[in-house]
């Protein structure tokens, strides 16, 4: 695949991701970026060389930014960042998580704004494309002035004093000549030295130079990999729940009509408008409709059946803005200071007054080098990204408080019709009177978890760094989120197909046996009690792998998840 700096696609990234860690996706920069990074390169490098302090090239970091280095220990300067910064706690990072932060990290100095070499980006990519996943801690980041310590791990590998993910067995014995076994992190992988690993693939480890420490380190390149890690990983599971919530239509004996086109359009939200379509196609044909189109004495059916495309399709028009907004991150330059060659003017930055003339009255952040200029800003700052993570997540947990509503309408025999738990003896057998008990205990949870990251800051750096965004927990808490709604998915399918079976031998439509057939090929139908976590298991992995996505995708003419209409 061609890295294109700035110009990344969400389908390239999902490609990226989907490799999961298996063999990567192999990356090659496009050759056009090189003219825009050796120029600001240039800059650099000549800030190195005088005698001006330049913030992030020979001056400390943070609220240290007053003291000057010499030009000796600059190297030094770099190294220590990388080293002091690698502070992070927690389970490492999934191997998708730190390509995606890979090829984030390459893309974003590939725009010639960060004043690093090539050999900087060359590292980044030889790194992933030899399927290297550098440790990284989960924990640790407040998302302002960058991702600082799950990036700093990922450069101190790339430095070979770090540390890769090794999938080898955990159990494997240290080697010949007693060196200490690799430390567990999780089942079938292990920690090993980056010299060695790096040495084994015929890598050099990175020796950076002015600036590229801060180049690398600066970023929201962890927090956006972790949303986007979300956003693709949630992707089947709201298919899944479209399909299933189309099944416990059915299941329930739920009219059509609420589906209707001509309401969505009056309404004119897109998400809405394509729920409701997903709905149509989904129920087409269905037997089980026609069998009560006359004769049923019910008015309206429950809001969790007939608002469905109000709730899950305002869902999806905020899964969309965030997708977008990830996107424009992806392909953003994020660090600071920021590197403007010369296009051919005076080398001064735009707007900028004379030598000293601060605008502001205090210092001026702004630094002109022969060729170009260096500008102190703050896209650092990941607010964009915490935003869009706590929008996902009140998505998510919505999506599974409305799937779990639907399940307590089906166990409900006043609401569905159905018998009493989805049981044939009820009172003898107790059914789903307590897998919806589960549901419900998910879906609180989720509740939780949805609180906004976002609303909460704690000033770091001795109040230098005095707002911060949260946003890599703000995205990282969105998996625990996820696995909690293709749980109380898996128990709503498990439930519609049993209101399914009930209403024997009357069909639904096509594609809604298809997505019963696909659950009866694993799991039977509950004539009695059984041990039923084993069946909410085997559910739950087929609405994570895509099992339920190729049936909605099988349909004509549906508009794309995340393409508004």
């Amino acid at each position: 695949m061609l890295l294109r700096p700035g110009q990344l696609t969400l389908d390239e990234l999902q490609a990226i991701h989907a490799t999961g860690d298996g063999p990567p996706q192999p990356l090659l920069l496009d050759p056009l970026a090189l003219p825009a990074i050796r120029a600001s390169a240039a800059v650099v490098q000549a800030a190195a060389a005088g005698a001006a302090p330049v913030y992030g090239v020979n001056t400390g970091f943070g609220k240290l930014a007053s003291v000057r280095i010499d030009e000796a220990d600059l190297a030094t300067l770099q190294r220590n960042l990388i080293r002091s910064h690698c502070v992070g706690v927690g389970e490492p990072m999934p191997a998708a998580v730190v390509r995606l932060m890979l090829a984030l990290k390459a893309a974003s100095l590939g725009r010639g704004a960060s004043g690093v070499r090539p050999q900087v980006i060359d590292t980044l990519l030889a790194v992933h494309n030899a399927g290297l996943v550098p440790w990284i801690p989960s924990q640790g980041s407040v998302g302002a002035s960058g991702d600082l310590a799950p990036l700093s791990h990922l450069t101190l590998a790339l430095m070979g004093e770090g540390e890769f993910l090794d999938p080898q067995d955990a159990e494997a014995v240290a080697p010949a000549g007693g060196r200490v076994p690799a430390r567990e992190t999780r089942a079938g992988s292990r920690r090993r030295p980056a010299a060695e690993v790096l040495r084994e693939h015929g890598l050099q480890p990175l020796e950076l130079q002015a600036k590229e420490g801060l180049a690398l380190i600066n970023g929201t390149q962890a927090s956006t990999a972790l949303a986007l890690h979300a956003l693709f990983s949630f992707e089947p599971v709201l298919e899944a729940a479209l399909v299933i919530g189309a099944l416990t239509v059915d299941a329930a004996r739920g009219s059509d009509g609420p589906f209707d086109p001509r309401i969505h359009a009056l309404r004119g939200q897109p998400g809405q408008i394509d729920v409701a379509q997903y709905y149509r196609q989904l129920l087409a044909g269905s037997e089980i409709r026609k069998s009560h189109m006359d004769g049923d004495d019910r008015v309206q059916d429950p809001y969790c059946l007939r608002c469905q495309p109000q709730v899950v399709g305002a869902c999806l028009d905020q899964l969309r803005h965030a997708a977008l907004v990830l996107l424009r991150e992806a392909n953003a330059v994020t660090d600071n200071p920021l590197v403007f060659a010369d296009e051919g003017g005076d080398g001064r930055a735009p707007g900028r007054p004379k030598p000293g003339a601060a605008p502001s009255g205090g210092g001026d952040e702004r630094s002109e080098r022969p060729g170009g200029f260096m500008i102190s800003g703050g896209n650092f700052h990941a607010e964009p990204v915490a935003l869009a993570a706590d929008a996902m997540a009140c998505a998510i947990a919505e999506v599974g408080a409305i799937a779990e509503r639907r399940i307590a309408m089906l166990i409900d025999a006043n609401v569905s019709r159905l018998p009493p738990f989805l049981c044939a003896e009820p009172g003898l057998n107790s059914g789903f009177m307590i897998a919806h008990v589960t549901a419900a205990a998910l879906a609180s949870e989720n509740k939780s978890l949805a609180h906004p990251a976002s609303v909460d800051s704690l000033p770091t750096s001795a109040n230098q760094e005095d707002h911060v965004s949260m946003a890599t927990f703000a995205a990282r808490r969105l998996q625990p989120m996820i696995n909690n709604v293709g749980h109380i998915l898996a128990i709503e399918w498990l439930a519609a197909a049993q209101g399914i079976d009930f209403l024997r031998p009357l069909a639904s439509s096509a594609p809604l046996e298809q997505a019963h057939a696909a659950l009866r090929a694993e799991v039977p139908a509950m004539q009695q009690d059984r041990y039923l976590a084993p069946d909410i298991a085997a559910a739950a992995r087929r609405v994570h792998d895509g099992t339920l996505t190729r049936i909605l995708r099988g349909l004509d003419a549906l508009p794309a998840l995340w393409v508004p209409a």
